[in-house]
């Protein structure tokens, strides 16, 4: 009977640290984080403290450019990895993460990242630790393509649907499998699969003499999967990426443009299946169109 007193105690200390624990799992730093995903006030944790990956690590810029608004955590979690301090619960509203950039001058430069997620676990805003890391995102500037003279009937016609009128002489227009060129949700150089890779070796190769004066138009195209600016942006980026692994093969940087369509232009229509089989069906959408024109 003497020990009543003692459990009782104990166990209302055990629930206690329960509960802080479980608050602890479900709490924020940023404060007045709305349904929608905005911040009152945005707070960043102190990496010293409480970070679990105090060192970091050097993210993949292609994949980062590719977070925005809508992104759900398992396609964070894809792009740039598990957050860096302890924020796996279900609960938590915001994801912090620490990045590394190497300088031009050989030095690293470190910045925080934060991702704050509406009531639907969708990341809705994002904050940098100084603001200034954010132009770590801007593209490489590319010069401007020359423009050249060209009647208006010379123009082609951008179309993705099968009935697209034919191009003007001297133009050709090759459509490749995004499937084949990238892993699937990938877009970085370093994702181009063997067959994309040798598809792409076969074009340059095709240009000959002309690598030097062929001007390229490479578009991407995304299927529905996914939100409008995640596809957006995905386009855009297997587009550049494509861009940059023909500009190794000799093809001037300066001679190709590139564009991001997303899903806007979709080459086929599917009824709602289960993933695997919508995936599949989807295919044909998920593409990038080279155009091809000053071969001769």
């Amino acid at each position: 009977m003497k020990t009543r007193p003692a459990c009782r105690v104990l166990a209302v200390a055990l629930a206690s640290a329960a509960t802080l624990v479980l608050a602890g799992c479900a709490s924020s730093l940023s404060k007045g984080i709305s349904d929608d995903g905005r911040a009152t006030e945005v707070v960043f944790p102190d990496v010293a403290r409480s970070a679990w990956q105090k060192e970091g690590t050097f993210p993949n810029l292609d994949n980062l450019r590719l977070v925005g608004a809508g992104a759900s955590k398992d396609q964070l979690y894809d792009l740039i990895g598990r957050p860096h301090f302890r924020e796996g619960a279900i609960a938590v509203r915001e994801w912090d993460y620490v990045f590394n950039f190497r300088e031009p001058s050989g030095g690293v430069v470190t910045c925080q990242f934060k991702a704050i997620f509406d009531k639907d676990a969708r990341a809705q805003s994002f904050h940098w630790a100084p603001a200034a890391c954010a132009d770590r995102l801007k593209p490489a500037v590319v010069p401007p393509t020359p423009r050249i003279a060209e009647r208006p009937a010379a123009l082609p016609i951008v179309a993705a649907a099968p009935t697209a009128k034919a191009l003007p002489p001297q133009r050709r227009r090759i459509e490749l499998s995004a499937d084949a060129l990238f892993k699937f949700g990938k877009s970085s150089t370093d994702s181009l699969q063997d067959e994309g890779r040798r598809e792409l070796d076969g074009l340059a190769a095709s240009l000959g003499d002309a690598r030097d004066t062929a001007k390229l138009k490479i578009t991407g195209h995304t299927d529905r999967l996914g939100s409008p600016s995640f596809n957006q942006s995905l386009s855009l980026a297997r587009a550049i990426s494509t861009r940059d692994y023909l500009a190794q093969s000799g093809i001037p940087a300066h001679n190709m443009q590139t564009f991001g369509r997303g899903m806007s232009e979709p080459k086929v229509q599917c009824a709602p299946s289960s993933r695997i089989l919508l995936i599949e069906c989807l295919a044909p959408n998920r593409r990038v169109e080279i155009e091809v024109s000053g071969e001769r």
